[in-house]
């Protein structure tokens, strides 16, 4: 496998585990008050179906962003959501578990869809259109977050660098997304020495405004 197939791969793969974390919290507030046997099948059905709405999401997106300054605009908008994750720091679940099989999976399948906006907006700007990347960055990462959530959540809450890492990875992948927009490559021809550039800019950006504002915040 050749470094230029991997490479958005990982990328889609970390996407998943540093957004991920949210939805994995998800499933399990939804199933918590079933049965164990069921609590298991609830877990592997909602994730199951919560990963074909993923998957059909991301190809309605891919579509969307050959439309012209969709990737402009797409790319602006994930910029905005890798500055919002190292900005929010408020727990916002208000999921109620479910006490049976179909409301547990009709929960987590539900909020997996509304939560799950940002990960197919990056992973639709990473995977460069390829829905292949997609559904292997999928099938690779889903059981990460199920089964390792509470470790992936407790390592960021010891080691606030890794959120960082994450917005950093999101703001490369907007800079890419805009930078591949048609019109934005017509009007980036008289800067193509320092275009490579541009995405190294874009994750110093952002890591430095979250830097800021949460000194900010501490200090008050």
């Amino acid at each position: 496998m050749n470094w230029d197939l991997l490479e958005p791969i990982l990328v889609i793969i970390s996407i998943d585990i540093i957004l991920g974390g949210d939805n994995a919290v998800v499933i399990a507030l939804a199933s918590r008050n079933l049965p164990e046997k069921q609590r298991n099948k609830a877990i592997l059905l909602g994730t199951g179906l919560a990963v074909i709405c993923r998957i059909l999401l991301t190809m309605v997106a891919l579509f969307l962003l050959h439309i012209p300054l969709l990737r402009l605009v797409g790319g602006l908008l994930l910029l905005y959501i890798a500055i919002k994750l190292l900005l929010d720091d408020e727990d916002g679940h208000d999921i109620k578990s479910g006490d049976s099989l179909f409301t547990a999976i009709k929960t987590i399948v539900f909020a997996d869809i509304v939560m799950g906006f940002d990960n197919v907006l990056a992973i639709a700007g990473a995977s460069h259109g390829n829905i292949t990347l997609v559904i292997m960055g999928l099938l690779v990462s889903v059981p990460i977050i199920i089964w390792g959530s509470r470790i992936i959540l407790s390592l960021m809450e010891k080691f606030p660098m890794l959120v960082y890492i994450g917005a950093g990875i999101l703001a490369f992948t907007a800079a890419e997304m805009m930078l591949e927009d048609p019109h934005v490559k017509e009007l980036s021809l008289s800067i193509a020495p320092i275009l490579p550039a541009v995405p190294v800019l874009f994750v110093l950006l952002t890591v430095s405004i979250g830097y800021f504002f949460n000194r900010q915040a501490e200090a008050k």
